[in-house]
């Protein structure tokens, strides 16, 4: 099993009812262990546990299920256990179906969560299935769920929509997923100053059966390319012209070409829209922002979705290349302006011109970190000017790559 159908497996575990006596076989079988080698645990033949209700594989995991309230107490229970040490366990876990702590025995790493959130910690126990050279995987269980979960919904609307599938359409439907990608990190980041606020408009809006739900994000594109800035007229007079209707008007300008040009959305099924409100429903404050485009890269591409995109370069070593080139300059300019309001305007309108250019770019890893340590700076502006709900100025034209 790859890290992809791990997280599948273990997340529709934790989605069922809690079996206490069920569990550890339905946890080991979640990381491939084939039905024989189930079927000897059960029947105690290769169970070493020595602590009641255990199970205990060599060489891999020590389990136990407990009554409620009892997880700490098991959990030393089965690091103290003579047994763990001489099955070289690698792991112990122990839960009682609302609380699960488990400890890594070779590195001392722990996870220590509810039960219902044990899928975002999946990462942690890849080893079980043999996994151990890629630590990013190991290390971004949220990004890899959120991708496995957008590539999913990529899948199923191309099963409804055939014809965004061809090479004519499919640079498309690939726009369509960047916006997606876009909007569940903004409504969860203070971008759209509400958090839940995609997510939650389509889950009101449309219909559970689907039908209009394509007509719904479409509006929501179609305002965000809006403008709301009055230019001599009433802030809502561009919104009023384009009939921008009112679950979508809440929804801010973005400026740069994201949202720009065609607004068509892909019609959905109903598993197409479950599976949109269960990725807006992950906590995307969780996911790296170092691993946005490459998530795009993941589904869009058909060599890359099986591979989850996971080869990027992490937000210390981009920034050890954006810090000296232009970003501590800013922050100096920030921490000389003080509270003065016109040396904060001049550095804000400064930033607004900056371009940044990736003559390397390949997901766009280097712009998306330039582009959130821009804004986090003007967020500082506008927060001493006073106007901390003001739109960012920043355009997102400003950052290319070849």
């Amino acid at each position: 099993m790859n890290a992809v159908e791990i997280e599948q497996a273990v997340t529709d575990l934790a989605a069922l009812p809690f079996d206490r006596a069920e569990f550890p076989f339905a946890f080991l079988e979640a990381f491939g262990n084939k039905a024989t080698t189930i079927k000897k645990l059960r029947s105690g033949s290769s169970n070493a546990s020595d602590v009641p209700g255990g199970i205990l594989q060599r060489s891999n995991i020590h389990i136990a299920t407990c009554d409620p309230g009892a997880v700490e107490h098991t959990l030393k229970t089965l690091r103290e256990s003579p047994k763990t040490a001489a099955a070289k366990a690698k792991f112990i876990l122990a839960t009682d179906g609302e609380d699960l702590q488990a400890e890594d025995l070779v590195n001392g790493e722990s996870v220590a969560c509810t039960y219902a959130d044990f899928p975002n910690h999946f990462g942690a126990f890849l080893a079980l299935a043999g996994i151990t050279t890629v630590k990013q995987i190991r290390e971004n269980s949220f990004d890899i769920r959120a991708t496995s979960k957008l590539n999913k919904l990529y899948v199923e609307l191309l099963k409804e929509n055939p014809d965004w599938a061809t090479a004519e359409r499919r640079p498309d439907m690939n726009h369509f997923m960047a916006r997606l990608i876009f909007c569940f990190f903004a409504e969860d980041t203070d971008i759209f100053r509400s958090e839940g606020l995609f997510t939650s408009t389509v889950d009101q809006m449309s219909d559970r059966e689907s039908s209009n739900t394509h007509t719904i994000i479409s509006n929501i594109f179609r305002a965000m390319d809006t403008s709301t800035r009055h230019e001599g007229k009433p802030d809502d007079h561009y919104r009023k012209a384009a009939n921008i209707p009112p679950h979508a008007d809440v929804f801010p300008y973005v400026n740069g070409a994201l949202f720009s040009g065609s607004v068509e959305v892909p019609r959905f099924t109903r598993m197409a829209r479950s599976y949109l409100l269960h990725i807006g429903g992950l906590n995307w404050k969780q996911i790296n922002p170092d691993i946005f485009g490459s998530m795009i890269q993941a589904v869009a591409d058909d060599e890359e979705r099986g591979a989850l995109g996971m080869h990027y370069t992490s937000v210390p070593n981009i920034l050890k290349v954006l810090n000296p080139l232009f970003l501590n300059d800013l922050r100096a300019q920030l921490e000389e302006a003080g509270d003065s309001g016109r040396k904060l305007l001049n550095l804000r309108n400064r930033m607004a011109k900056i371009r940044v250019f990736d003559p390397a770019c390949g997901s766009g890893n280097f712009l998306v970190i330039a582009y959130k340590q821009m804004r986090a700076i003007e967020a500082e502006i506008n927060e001493r000017r006073g106007e901390k709900e003001r739109d960012s100025d920043i355009p997102l034209t400003k950052a290319c790559g070849h």
